[in-house]
């Protein structure tokens, strides 16, 4: 269990409308969290952070001068705010428009308006990825596992070693697309217990680095967890099909990965 609580988290929140601000800093009292610091811009947000480092960001995704998507960027590119969880509150809805902060490794995507169980389940996925619990798995040295990371977004290929490092795993490897995973998992003798993979991909997409591995190679046996913001149900219908162990939504809390690693490496 995590040695913090909701009501220990700072938050610096970025929010240009006046009454949202109001309503979403009402919420997090609720919560009891005292230590909110409110801006209006992206920039407000950079000069805030020189001072101030928060455990949470939340932020509206439209600013005046950036969007949430060009603020991810530019922390994820800053060594000392690189690892700051990150939270998106907004009424977009286009997939186009939301891709790319999924990608970037984001805690939770909330709608506007949210409701309050939907702030404290991202608050607790919050604190779950701040003070993470080890995965105790019966049939696996959490440790001695090796996991393949198969992911075209460096953003997000550190996000989910990230999570992983949380739960005491190490030893990963990273491909870029499903071919580079192909050649790495043939010469490492397919010395995997785990692959995580990204859908949409270029040269070999996830579904297509599946089947190579369940048909090509007739390996049936390693577990393979797919991590994606796809939303076509054709798509993920076919995935199903291709013989993938489980599928996770970007972006995705820690306690879920947790509970899909329970079920596809103990079984």
């Amino acid at each position: 269990m995590s040695s913090i609580q909701i009501k220990d988290l700072s938050i610096l929140l970025i929010e240009p409308s006046a009454m949202q601000l109001k309503v979403i800093v009402k919420h997090l009292q609720d919560e009891g969290i005292e230590r909110v610091e409110a801006v209006t811009s992206g920039n407000a947000a950079f000069e805030s952070l020189q001072q101030f480092h928060p455990d949470l960001i939340i932020s509206s995704l439209y600013l005046p001068d950036m969007t949430a998507v060009d603020l991810v960027h530019q922390l994820r590119e800053t060594e000392i705010w690189q690892h700051i969880p990150f939270m998106l509150i907004s009424s977009e809805t286009k997939f186009h428009a939301l891709d790319p902060i999924r990608q970037a490794g984001v805690m939770a995507i909330l709608p506007k308006p949210f409701t309050h169980q939907d702030l404290k389940r991202a608050l607790r996925t919050t604190v779950e990825f701040i003070d993470p619990d080890e995965v105790a798995l019966q049939h696996f040295d959490v440790e001695a596992l090796r996991v393949l990371v198969v992911d075209d977004s460096q953003m997000a290929r550190k996000h989910i070693a990230r999570v992983l490092n949380n739960m005491g795993i190490e030893r990963i490897t990273f491909a870029i697309n499903g071919r580079e995973a192909v050649d790495i998992f043939i010469k490492e003798q397919q010395a995997f217990d785990l692959i995580v993979t990204d859908y949409n991909m270029p040269e070999m997409d996830g579904e297509e680095l599946i089947r190579y591995i369940r048909i090509e190679m007739a390996n049936t046996f390693i577990p393979i967890l797919m991590v994606t913001s796809e939303e076509n149900e054709t798509r993920l219908s076919n995935v199903q099909q291709s013989g993938v162990s489980a599928i996770c939504d970007k972006p995705f809390d820690p306690q879920t990965v947790k509970d899909m690693l329970f079920r596809i490496l103990d079984e």
